[in-house]
């Protein structure tokens, strides 16, 4: 999803009431962003809504029952969240320091909304995000909420997390149970040990008696060697 993508889909999934206030909060923010980007990014939940963005990829129609659909796709008040963070001017010390302010400062949903902000982030010209953002998806793998966890790796951290890292999150996702339908980059950053890891979980499964599940079968199956992070996206427009 581009930051145009969201436009459109919020355009055609926004009330009216609800268009006219993100009209006005995506002014102030790019004319006073230290004032009202965090004030308007508290607001969106409530101002824009928390329903899923119809143009989003559809979540699994049979998930984990203890992972929430909004864990597994883009809602409205993220698809708002990306906009403001979008139309906000970058500060000269760097284009992920807003994001890593409203990020530090906000509530679970907030943390969400800047964690998926930062693939279309990553993808605006001239340079995107770098990797600047990499301790905010480092911050959210800590976790053990599957929203934060199925963000954090969306396209910018299957950009820019380093090969151990993203392993290591990759079979958190196992533990945790979150379908690995939410790991973005995974056909392209699956590797021999990525494999080896998840052989052993199943082992380890196995071994309690429990059923291995499917997504752990196919992850543990014969891979090609390491690969780095994926090659930089090509810049987008707005």
């Amino acid at each position: 999803m581009t930051v145009r993508d969201l436009r459109a889909a919020l355009d055609r999934q926004l009330t009216p009431d609800a268009a006219r206030w993100l009209a006005t909060a995506l002014t102030e923010v790019a004319a006073e962003p230290d004032q009202a980007l965090p004030r308007r990014f508290a607001e969106a939940g409530r101002r824009g809504g928390r329903a899923l963005l119809a143009a989003a990829p559809a979540p699994h129609q049979d998930p984990a029952p203890a992972v929430p659909a909004e864990a597994l796709a883009w809602t409205v008040d993220d698809a708002v969240r990306a906009l403001l963070l979008a139309a906000a001017p970058a500060p000269a010390d760097g284009p992920a320091v807003r994001a890593s302010a409203v990020y530090r400062h906000g509530d679970a949903a907030e943390r969400r909304g800047v964690l998926r902000a930062l693939g279309p982030l990553d993808l605006l010209a001239p340079y995107g995000l770098r990797d600047d953002a990499v301790p905010l998806v480092s911050d959210a793998l800590r976790t053990n909420d599957p929203r934060l966890l199925a963000a954090a790796l969306g396209p910018y951290g299957a950009r820019h997390l380093p090969a151990p890292a993203y392993r290591e999150a990759v079979l958190k996702c196992l533990h945790c149970s979150l379908p690995l339908q939410a790991v973005a980059g995974l056909p392209h950053r699956t590797d021999a040990e990525l494999a080896r890891m998840a052989a052993t979980h199943a082992r380890e499964l196995t071994s309690a008696g429990r059923p291995v599940p499917g997504d752990v079968r196919a992850l543990a199956g014969p891979r090609p060697a390491a690969t780095d992070p994926l090659p930089p996206p090509h810049p987008a427009g707005t």
